[in-house]
């Protein structure tokens, strides 16, 4: 079904997570002539990175989401695991500035797991998507899961990704393996989770979840409109 008037918006924590979690969603939207914004909250800038790992990511990220079908990508330069000293007010304000101006029909978040930059960015997400004002808007609200942190949870003590909603992605498998490939600097060998390998698997077995050959899963917050009429 085409979309070409839906827009998506999809907040990554940092450059990568985007196309970890939802880069075979994002290909298939765009394929359909969904507009699709990827907002990068953090950076690997200093006093952590260089400012030549900061740059770096950059253009991987660039290369990335023209794979995918990325309109508009957005970087606010906050640094990286050193979220938590922004003000809230402040932090809060600067991702529903985004949101107002992209006004998404769609909005992929982070999962609330357990890397602490996520974990602010999952509530301050939360906060510019509450069905209110700009929030209205929003269609579908889903958490994605992003390999490594989501999975390193402390079992019974914080929250378990338990995907309620999969997106197949079957025939966009290659693409978001092939953006991902863009990722030299995060990209390590298996059995690392932040491997093709790793990747491709998860893809898989969320397939066998849901009767699909390859999917991404999210965990559904709110949906006001029918799955099919995304795709």
């Amino acid at each position: 079904m085409s979309n070409d008037t839906l827009r998506m918006l999809v907040i990554a924590p940092h450059p990568d997570d985007e196309i970890l979690g939802v880069g075979g969603t994002m290909s298939r939207f765009a394929s359909k002539g969904g507009e699709v914004t990827v907002l990068t909250v953090a950076a690997h800038m200093p006093p952590l990175y260089t400012e030549e790992i900061h740059q770096q990511t950059v253009a991987e990220a660039h290369k990335a989401h023209k794979l995918v079908g990325v309109k508009e990508s957005i970087f606010l330069d906050k640094p990286a695991v050193l979220l938590s000293q922004i003000p809230v007010p402040e932090f809060n304000q600067s991702i529903f500035e985004v949101v107002r101006k992209i006004k998404p029909d769609i909005l992929l978040i982070p999962y609330y797991d357990r890397h602490i930059d996520h974990r602010l960015i999952f509530d301050a997400a939360m906060v510019a998507g509450r069905p209110v004002g700009i929030g209205k808007n929003i269609k579908v609200l889903a958490a994605y899961e992003t390999l490594s942190e989501t999975h390193w949870n402390a079992p019974h003590l914080e929250p378990n990704f338990t995907p309620n909603w999969c997106v197949d992605i079957t025939d966009y498998i290659d693409t978001k393996i092939e953006a991902m490939q863009c990722y030299e600097s995060q990209l390590h060998s298996y059995p690392m989770p932040r491997s093709l390998e790793a990747l491709k698997a998860l893809a898989l077995f969320r397939g066998s979840q849901a009767g699909m050959g390859y999917a991404e899963g999210f965990h559904l917050l709110r949906m006001t409109m029918a799955p099919e009429a995304l795709f």
